[in-house]
């Protein structure tokens, strides 16, 4: 059996394209249709309140597109409201990417220290510490908010001395701490792999949700024998849409997936704010 429905991903704004990468990688066959609320970005300082609604809000965008797998690349949505889009999300798997990169931690740390970084409410939900030690209690979770380090990616200040202050700015604490993984809680995090890994040194080692939660997708529609049939180039007719589209997100999106999109679309405000 085969599943030709797309696979749906939203996330804040063009950090949840390093999840796209990963599935584009890992099964070329799918086809995807992505979101990113480029016009609310970032959701990090939001409430809680305000992050559920954005988030119940992406999804229904893609659920009206008759998608068989939702992925949640917001790594604040998917510490703050995950359980909610599940309650009303039940017709298709819902996945997040707190709990792959949790799994992750605990499989690469040899020192029980795990560091874990990402916005002032991914951070302040503590769920990456709750993932990580309900599979091993043993493993001490520290914690940093990084919450300059989105608008740096979205403004393509990805090598800039600016950003490299930052970074040290940030981390410091968390070397000090004798971590020995550390944790990007935050889809955009990846492309500032260089500089965060210049300034941790090679003893930590980066770990990246993305990769994690392909992977996790790959295994869940597998298991229900919804896979692509072969032969299909996924990509070429997958479809990528934003709330606010500008040149920045265009050249850094093509960047970051290493090709040019096929194709960008702009989506009214208004239309996805009509969800509720």
């Amino acid at each position: 059996m085969s599943d030709s429905r797309a696979i749906g991903v939203f996330d804040s704004g063009l950090g949840g394209l390093t999840v796209v990468n990963e599935l584009v990688r890992l099964m070329p066959n799918e086809r995807i249709i992505y979101l990113g609320d480029t016009a609310r970005v970032p959701y990090g300082g939001r409430s809680h309140e305000t992050i559920r609604q954005y988030g119940l809000q992406d999804a229904r965008v893609l659920m009206e597109m008759d998608i068989k797998l939702l992925i949640v690349a917001c790594n604040t949505v998917s510490s703050v409201a995950l359980d909610y889009l599940e309650q009303h999300i039940k017709d298709i798997p819902v996945i997040g990417v707190v709990l792959p990169g949790a799994k992750a931690a605990v499989l690469r740390t040899t020192g029980k220290k795990v560091g874990v970084i990402g916005t002032m409410a991914t951070v302040g939900s503590g769920s990456y510490a709750k993932a990580i030690q309900d599979i091993d209690p043993s493993i001490k979770v520290f914690g940093k908010a990084c919450p300059l380090f989105v608008p740096l990616v979205e403004e393509g200040l990805l090598d800039h001395e600016i950003t490299k202050l930052t970074v040290q700015y940030y981390l410091k604490e968390l070397i000090d701490f004798g971590i020995d993984c550390l944790v990007l809680g935050c889809t955009h995090y990846p492309l500032l792999t260089k500089v965060i890994q210049d300034t941790v040194s090679a003893g930590i080692q980066l770990l990246d949700s993305a990769l994690w939660t392909a992977k996790e997708a790959q295994d869940t529609l597998t298991k229900l024998n919804a896979l692509a049939p072969d032969g299909i180039d996924g990509f070429a007719s997958s479809r990528f849409m934003v709330s606010d589209l500008t040149s920045r997100f265009e050249s850094l999106a093509e960047t970051l997936m290493g090709r040019r999109l096929p194709g960008i679309e702009k989506v009214s405000l208004d239309e996805i704010a009509a969800y509720q």
